[in-house]
């Protein structure tokens, strides 16, 4: 090259090409804290929860009544409760199942007006089998809620939250079982049983509407086919599972001594 010949200029750098996606947060797909829907969700199921448990425990404070009433023993006039509580942990092993099947919001909405509306029918019962009956069913239906609640959390709120979301449910539960017996030993003093059961159903149906209302459809949920065969190979695979195993020993235990102890 001649060097009187001119310098060439320098080509001008690669220009970055011009940005299209502005900056900025990245919406979840799930339902995340402060958003109107997780208000919703939140009030939802901590009013489910709750009904949930005043239901179950509400014969408690009125066991004296109960077997006064009925000419029963005390003990006799405990099995309202236990009845109850029996057909809850026989009916958590399918209401899952189906609402793997059918969605999680059906199963929970029907399962807890059918309970409500079984302890007002309750209030009505004239015979101690009947009341006994009525007591057995409301534990089987009150299972759909307590059994499809978790699923749903898990499926619908952002992974973020999900034990904020759980914690006020839990919360829910507990407050449930507190009022449900405290509401229904004050009612008790100024009217009959059968005024505090159908109190509490009645209440109870309120908070199962309100709850059918704001609640949420899914919008993550998969359904699957219901199978017997596929339901006794879960169970199977479950209780083989020594760490499971563990964990529901460590519930029957606590909750055993915790309910012996109220």
């Amino acid at each position: 090259m001649n060097s009187s010949d001119p310098i060439p200029p320098e080509a001008d750098p690669i220009s970055d090409p011009p940005q299209t996606v502005k900056p900025g947060k990245v919406r979840s797909p799930f339902i995340v804290r402060g958003t109107a829907e997780f208000t919703r969700v939140t009030l939802a199921l901590f009013s489910a929860g709750l009904a949930t448990f005043a239901l179950l425990y509400c014969v408690q404070p009125i066991l004296p009544v109960l077997s006064q009433d009925f000419n029963i023993s005390p003990a006799s006039s405990s099995l309202s409760l236990s009845v109850a509580t029996a057909m809850l942990a026989v009916g958590l092993l399918f209401t899952g199942p189906i609402s793997d099947a059918v969605g999680r919001k059906p199963v929970m909405v029907i399962a807890l007006i059918l309970a409500a509306t079984l302890t007002i029918a309750s209030s009505l019962t004239t015979s101690w089998q009947g009341i006994l009956i009525m007591r057995a069913l409301v534990g089987l239906a009150l299972s759909g809620v307590a059994a499809v609640a978790m699923t749903y959390l898990s499926e619908e709120i952002d992974p973020m939250y999900v034990a904020f979301a759980m914690g006020l449910y839990i919360s829910g539960n507990s407050i449930g079982g507190m009022s449900g017996r405290l509401l229904s030993g004050v009612i008790t003093d100024f009217f009959s049983w059968r005024v505090t059961l159908g109190g509490i159903g009645v209440i109870s149906l309120i908070a199962a509407i309100i709850f059918w209302r704001i609640l949420p459809d899914s919008n993550h949920f998969r359904p699957s086919s219901l199978r017997p065969r596929t339901l006794l190979i879960n169970f199977h695979l479950h209780w083989h599972d020594r760490g499971f195993t563990a964990i529901v020993c460590h519930g029957l235990f606590t909750d055993g001594k915790f309910c012996n102890l109220i």
